[in-house]
């Protein structure tokens, strides 16, 4: 595979993000949405005959349910992706999260149906986990894929904007909502995010559909190897290393859960800031980040992915400590500055380059296997963080230090995992992981483990 990235037409890698951006948007609009409710309504509707701690918990765990099946989602979806291609997988997953995420907003509650409801809301929820399992490693494949070599990590990026758009739209669509009364709000106010999902869906399907496959899959399914029967076989012999490299480094993730669930909930329950308050913080830092996102995509494609990626850590774990207390103050304004600092500049950091950096350590023929099953399995610390956080929170304005701890031993094991990989900013699209091993047989013979995997 010597066919230079620079052949690709130039309007291509635009593209490919673009559909990147509206699929995670949409993907992530509807989790998130669910995130927030959970943490200010679904006690109240699905577990009500509960104490409000056990609600809160109960509550939680639905959203860290999704969590489970996502790695299971990551070896189907990532299977099919590397062996029919990214677009149809991508197309999808996007319908399969917008059908789930409407079917929500129409669930009856407790008092209605009984046991079932809460029943109904975690298949609907697992649903929501085998979609969002396949998109985001599908998303970073198709635009790297797409993309010229010296600009991958920049188009790369905007998959994650688009999980970041995703986050500020649902948080605008519950900035109304929060401010219902209580009966308008636990009644029918909480649903209307989740029925705005299909408008959302819509739209980013026809961007989506019209996307064409990457050359880089082309070329694989045209050569006389083809493409693996088995990916996830050649992924486990030959790439172990750099998958169990992508779960250790995914833990990172903990920290959007800390500012989108855990703050909110600790802020708005034990330091009365009002939750309009609190989603607006989230409104604004999320605006700054569709800014310092593709700016420090841009800084990785010159100075490479490692020292960004593990700067970003290292100062999410410092940084966890002085964030939390100043959530015990209560003011809207400390909050936001602290938010800023964190989220927008530091959390960002890691988490605009990430697609790039996971995807370049795997050759393409199991590119969208290592990155969907790493980062799923390594995604279930954040998805459980609201429940772990819950449980170990303490008692008075110094009870957050245990999730402080957690949180940033988490972000240190991410710094230390992304230490080990070899730097690939500069290695050719077409060349990723392509590098020949011994005594590989000819299932492995083109999808060798590579010196980044070592």
């Amino acid at each position: 595979m010597t066919a230079p990235t620079s052949d690709l037409p130039a309007a291509q890698p635009r593209k490919a993000a673009l559909a990147s951006f509206m699929g995670s948007l949409v993907e992530y609009y509807d989790f998130f949405i669910f995130g927030t409710a959970s943490a200010l309504v679904f006690n109240k509707i699905f577990f009500p005959d509960i104490s409000p701690t056990a609600g809160t918990l109960a509550s939680f765990a639905t959203f860290g349910v999704a969590y489970i099946a996502r790695p299971v989602g990551a070896v189907v979806l990532g299977h099919f992706g590397d062996r029919i291609g990214r677009q149809r997988v991508l197309v999808f997953t996007l319908i399969l999260m917008g059908l789930a995420t409407f079917a929500i907003g129409c669930l009856p509650d407790y008092h209605s149906i009984g046991m079932a409801a809460p029943v109904a809301l975690v298949v609907l929820r697992l649903l929501q986990g085998l979609s969002a399992a396949g998109e985001q490693s599908g998303a970073s494949s198709l635009t790297v894929e797409h993309a010229d070599q010296g600009k991958r990590a920049f188009y790369a990026s905007w998959t994650l904007n688009g999980t970041q758009a995703g986050l500020l739209v649902g948080t605008l669509a519950f900035i109304p909502v929060a401010a219902l009364p209580e009966d308008a709000l636990l009644s029918w106010g909480w649903r209307v995010p989740f029925w705005f999902s299909a408008v959302v869906m819509f739209v980013a399907y026809l961007i989506r559909r019209t996307m064409p496959e990457t050359p880089v899959f082309e070329k694989i399914k045209d050569s006389t190897e083809g493409v693996s029967d088995i990916p996830l076989l050649v992924l486990l012999r030959f790439h172990w290393r750099a998958l169990v490299r992508v779960i250790a480094c995914s833990t990172i993730s903990v920290m959007s859960t800390l500012f989108s669930t855990f703050a909110l909930k600790y802020a708005t329950t034990d330091f009365a800031v009002s939750k309009s308050s609190m989603l607006l913080v989230s409104v604004i830092a999320n605006l700054v980040m569709l800014l310092s996102q593709p700016l420090w995509g841009l800084a990785s494609d010159r100075i490479g992915r490692k020292p960004i990626f593990i700067g970003g850590a290292l100062g999410c774990a410092i940084l966890a400590f002085p964030y939390l207390l100043i959530i015990t103050t209560g003011s809207f304004w400390a909050i936001l500055v602290a938010t800023l600092i964190i989220q927008t500049v530091v959390y960002a950091a890691a988490n605009a380059v990430w697609p790039s950096f996971y995807s370049e350590m795997f050759p393409a023929k199991v590119r969208y296997s290592g990155v969907a099953i790493g980062t799923q399995i390594g995604f279930m610390a954040s998805g459980f963080l609201p429940l772990i956080a819950a449980a170990i929170l303490g008692e008075g304005r110094m009870g957050w230090v245990p999730v402080a701890v957690v949180v940033a031993a988490f972000a240190v094991v991410a710094a230390l995992a992304a230490a080990t990989a070899v730097e690939t900013h500069k290695t050719d699209t077409m060349r990723l992981g392509e590098e020949p091993v011994k005594g590989a047989d000819t299932m492995t013979a083109s999808a060798p483990a590579s010196p980044s995997m070592a």
